[in-house]
């Protein structure tokens, strides 16, 4: 399957690309990816980048690769998760460099993946979870308008996380 490419102001959201390897190898391989499943062994992460793209063939969605619209060097992933052991399907997020914190790039692409999961796929809800540690994914769960879930079932994860819960418009 090819993953569709969505646009946002600033964003273009596309299918992982051989090109994005290095970037998504260093990110899971660092300790900014502690609340994201990291730090990863090249190994591991090698393997997670196959994951994330096998999720498309497999689910017929998956996560985006984020590139800001005047260039195609991949900051974050973003998009729709629901690997096996998941109790619900997720919108994902991880934004890479902290140096493209705080300009609302995260939250641009958050909302143009739930309105993708929610318009096209067909989606009623969705989840986010989240490291009960990761308080900037928790702030941008909250800005996004997704509100804390404490009644949903855990995914199968090496840690206890919160869950936001994502509903469409009724």
């Amino acid at each position: 399957m090819t993953p569709p490419v969505l646009y946002t102001e600033r964003l273009k959201l596309r299918g992982l690309r051989p090109s994005d390897t290095e970037a998504f190898l260093t990110y899971f391989q660092s300790e900014r990816a502690e609340h994201t499943g990291g730090p990863m062994t090249a190994k591991a992460a090698w393997r997670h980048l196959a994951a994330n793209v096998g999720h498309w063939s497999l689910r017929g969605f998956g996560m985006f690769a984020a590139t800001r619209r005047d260039s195609d060097d991949i900051i974050g992933i973003f998009g729709h998760w629901f690997p096996h052991g998941w109790a619900e399907r997720e919108i994902g997020y991880v934004l890479f460099n902290a140096a493209d914190e705080g300009q609302g790039l995260a939250s641009e692409a958050v909302k143009a993946c739930r309105k993708h999961a929610f318009d096209t796929l067909g989606w009623d809800t969705a989840v986010s979870y989240i490291a009960a540690e990761n308080t900037a994914s928790i702030r941008l769960a909250e800005r996004v308008g997704a509100v804390r879930d404490d009644a949903a079932a855990q995914p199968d994860t090496a840690y206890e996380v919160v869950i936001f819960r994502h509903e469409a418009a009724r």
